[in-house]
């Protein structure tokens, strides 16, 4: 394994001709400002480089255009055997994306050696058979004098963003499904974490993808951010981000009539039923509330405890907690890295400072010190007592705070897990199925698990209800919405003059 040192020389080597995927080819941006890519662990520099202007997502999607015609001309067996390669590729780089990742994020090395890293090569390896198996309704005589068919077909250009939590991931949900179905991309990463956004556009190329096809444009949201959005050659936005940020998104592509995928923020409930196995839910909670340090959509930010289990679930939560060991992401033992940067720590220390008004913090809520005292740390965090319409219940957080309330009936838990704006991902933690099965019909959310929170997989969609967007990431539902659907109708009577068209004029 490589140590830090070792992995800021690669980056550094990598992307001395800058950190804007063209056309096949980096380059600097040419917006005359620059951003530093930043260790959320030790506050020190890993790159610096030049962001993108106007200019460059404009040449970025010129470059995809052109690309366009020959991508989506290509068989479905041709870009499947591509995104094939691009999976071995991939693999065969396993470590040295897990250790970009785990320096530009803060995250474990162990998370992203067993979940980011895994999980794109899986999705990749989905997509590429996915190219092969456009679902359609069978052609045939519909309106008895007539053939029909459907046609699925490549859209044009997509115009992505991703966001910095998960930045590899993203960026393969938002790349793989819009080229296995043809088309070609400009993704925009955020600036605090391009580096494997970038790594998987040259590993395309590596794999044979013609250039063109997938481009990485490294800018501010506000300048290449929305310039990407509205501008009139990509047919196509899909953005993951705050349920803010996606309103303004949502302004700019309606503008100009594109189709739109929103993946948005999230507050998911924890609903611990009092049948429950309270150790099972206890670790669960413990998992589902620290994965990426909290930083994650899905991750289970309300744990709603039926009454009798109420106590004794914070009680053992909080003893778990305390054995989470914070420290450095390259330490293979470490399980809580750093939030993203500073600004985000003391973001998220200022919900916990504030809650102390109105409720308990049972353990956690501090900055620690001493050899962490240079990084963005911040310790796992239990929140009891807080009132149903307090900030720490209803705001996104995203930072390792857990909060737990009680309730009493069953109609009571599972009105206060729909009771916020969003509906990203709940649980519902129970022995009884029928119990279960009801949360999971009345919950408003896009993935309701029973008895586990968070895993994932590469056939089944993700995305959300309410004001966490809409849309689906992965599975073949996230593939179909980057095809256009086209209906094909052949007359079979050979019939000049057709029973129909005394509607329009003349007579039987």
């Amino acid at each position: 394994m490589g140590n830090r040192f070792q992995v800021k020389v690669q980056v550094k080597d990598r992307f001395a001709a800058g950190a804007q995927y063209i056309d096949g080819q980096l380059r600097p941006g040419t917006s005359g400002r620059s951003h530093t890519v930043v260790d959320p662990a030790t506050g020190e520099e890993v790159l610096t480089y030049e962001l993108a202007s106007t200019a460059d997502v404009d040449a970025a999607v010129a470059a995809a255009k052109r690309a366009f015609p020959g991508w989506s001309g290509a068989t479905p067996g041709e870009r499947s055997e591509a995104l094939h390669r691009l999976a071995g590729v991939l693999a065969e780089r396993a470590e040295e994306f897990a250790h970009a990742e785990s320096l530009q994020c803060g995250k474990p090395v162990k998370l992203s050696t067993e979940f980011d890293v895994p999980g794109t090569i899986d999705n990749t390896a989905f997509f590429a058979g996915a190219a092969r198996h456009l679902q359609g309704q069978a052609a045939g005589e519909y309106s008895g004098d007539h053939t029909s068919y459907v046609r699925r077909e490549a859209i044009g250009v997509v115009g992505s963003i991703a966001p910095w939590n998960y930045p590899l991931q993203m960026a393969a949900w938002k790349i793989l499904p819009a080229i296995a179905a043809g088309n070609t991309i400009v993704l925009k990463p955020a600036e605090l974490t391009p580096l494997t956004s970038l790594m998987f556009a040259q590993a395309a190329k590596e794999a044979g993808l013609p250039d063109g096809v997938v481009n990485i444009v490294t800018g501010a949201g506000r300048d290449a951010g929305e310039h990407l959005v509205g501008h009139p050659d990509v047919v196509m936005t899909s953005f993951t981000g705050s349920t803010a940020i996606g309103k303004r998104v949502a302004e700019i592509a309606t503008a100009t009539v594109k189709r739109l995928h929103l993946e948005l923020g999230g507050k998911a409930p924890f609903l611990v039923f009092d049948d429950a196995d309270l150790e099972a839910a206890a670790n669960g909670a413990v998992a589902a509330s620290l994965i990426n340090t909290g930083q994650d959509c899905t991750a289970a930010t309300r744990a709603y405890v039926q009454r009798p289990l109420h106590d004794a679930f914070v009680a053992r939560v909080a003893e778990l907690m305390e054995t989470v060991r914070v420290g450095d992401p390259f330490d293979p033992s470490t399980d809580l890295g750093p939030l993203v940067s500073h600004v985000h720590r003391d973001r998220v220390a200022g919900f916990v400072e504030r809650a102390r008004a109105y409720a308990t913090v049972v353990t956690g809520g501090e900055i620690p010190g001493g050899e962490l005292a240079d990084g963005a740390y911040y310790r796992p965090t239990l929140i009891s007592g807080a009132a149903q319409d307090s900030e720490v219940v209803q705001s996104e957080i995203f930072g390792p705070v857990l909060v737990v309330l009680p309730f009493d009936t069953d109609d009571e838990g599972i009105a206060l897990a729909n009771d916020t704006p969003y509906g990203l991902a709940a649980s519902a933690w129970s022995r009884d199925v029928y119990r279960a099965n009801r949360a999971t019909r009345e919950i408003q959310a896009g993935c309701v698990w029973v008895n586990d929170h968070i895993p994932i997989i590469s056939e089944m969609p993700h995305g959300g209800y309410k004001a966490s967007g809409f849309g689906k990431d992965m599975s073949s539902y996230s593939f179909e919405e980057y095809t256009q659907v086209k209906h094909v109708m052949y007359d079979n009577t050979a019939v000049a003059a057709k029973d129909w068209h005394r509607t329009i004029f003349g007579d039987r």
